[in-house]
């Protein structure tokens, strides 16, 4: 008999989580009954109501008013949530199509964060592949004038890095071309690591016209690329939380502020599930006190050759959409992922 009950007071649970993310209301014992034809008596209901608020995961704000969730509630409620549901036929169609449209990684990106805001209603972010996990395709190098050098470089990932070279010397027109191609003999389809390691031999191992040269430029990649990547992130839709202001009292500058600052948004995707899965970050979860009045939904995109390369993920309040929010999250990132596969 304490399984039934256990299971009915899971679905009143359910129940009122559904109605208080669909109307954003307190939910009462008789909107319940009315809407969620639980085959029980109100006083059934409202003992199970009860219960549910005595063990912590529902909360009644006034005497008088209806029933919310509370963040145990919310997080028992996505521990229940086995299997993502699926998008439906057109939505998956019309993401592939937009996504396709991308003309290179960091507009497909662009697209995908976009999308995940249009799609969620929520500000959303996505990290563009970090350069560890990347592998040189072609480093070029283009003068600027006699004493400056612009170099590129390019990643097997599509990621593009542009770097100025301040010259101690005139650089001949030949001197570049041999520059370039000597720096791509050292670095293509090296990972970053080894590039490191061949860029710090590569000065000692070039003709002494060129040594300075080479040095120089050597030195700005490793510096700036190699030893210390610099991540980037790209945001979207924060404007969507200001629509719900009033349900952000006493959060939404804090919150705003946090998704403008890089280090705070990256240390959510540092720590991303595996390829596939979607982890919920709920309320006071979050390490970073700013966002303790949101709910953080993120996934991380790849390939099964190169593992994960990125994360990208939603920010919005502790009564989104989860099961929806949840399932736009992993299409994207799964559809991202085949894109960069070239399905």
């Amino acid at each position: 008999m304490a399984g039934a009950t256990d299971q009915r007071r899971g679905q009143v649970l359910r129940a009122i989580i559904a109605d208080y993310i669909s109307l954003h209301e307190p939910v009462g014992s008789k909107a319940l009954l009315e809407r969620h034809h639980i085959n029980v008596s109100s006083a059934t209901i409202r003992n199970d109501m009860a219960v549910l608020e005595s063990e912590g995961y529902i909360t009644q704000r006034h005497a008088s008013s209806g029933r919310v969730p509370t963040e145990k509630g919310y997080r028992a409620f996505v521990d229940s949530i086995h299997d993502v549901k699926p998008l439906s036929t057109p939505e998956r169609r019309a993401i592939v199509t937009f996504l396709e449209e991308g003309v290179d990684l960091e507009d497909v990106l662009r697209r995908s964060v976009h999308l995940l805001a249009q799609l969620t209603r929520q500000a959303a972010v996505v990290q563009l592949p970090t350069l560890n996990t990347s592998r040189v395709k072609h480093c070029e190098v283009v003068a600027l004038g006699p004493m400056r050098l612009l170099l590129v470089l390019i990643t097997d990932t599509g990621r593009v890095d542009q770097r100025n070279v301040e010259l101690a010397a005139p650089a001949a027109e030949e001197q570049v071309h041999r520059l370039r191609d000597l720096l791509n003999e050292a670095l293509q389809n090296k990972t970053m690591a080894e590039a490191s390691t061949s860029l710090a031999e590569l000065a000692d191992q070039v003709p002494p016209e060129l040594h300075e040269h080479m040095l120089r430029a050597a030195t700005v990649l490793r510096e700036t690329l190699v030893d210390q990547p610099n991540d980037r992130l790209i945001m979207a839709g924060a404007s969507n939380l200001t629509r719900i202001a009033r349900d952000f009292p006493v959060g939404l500058p804090d919150v705003i502020s946090a998704l403008e600052e890089q280090v705070v948004m990256l240390k959510l995707m540092a720590d991303l599930p595996d390829l596939g899965n979607v982890s919920v970050v709920i309320g006071e979860e979050n390490e970073e006190k700013q966002l303790h009045v949101t709910s953080i939904v993120t996934s991380a995109y790849g390939n099964e050759e190169d593992g994960k390369l990125g994360g990208l993920g939603v920010v919005g309040p502790t009564y989104m959409d989860y099961p929806g929010t949840m399932s736009k999250v992993s299409a994207v990132a799964r559809y991202v992922g085949r894109i960069l596969q070239g399905e």
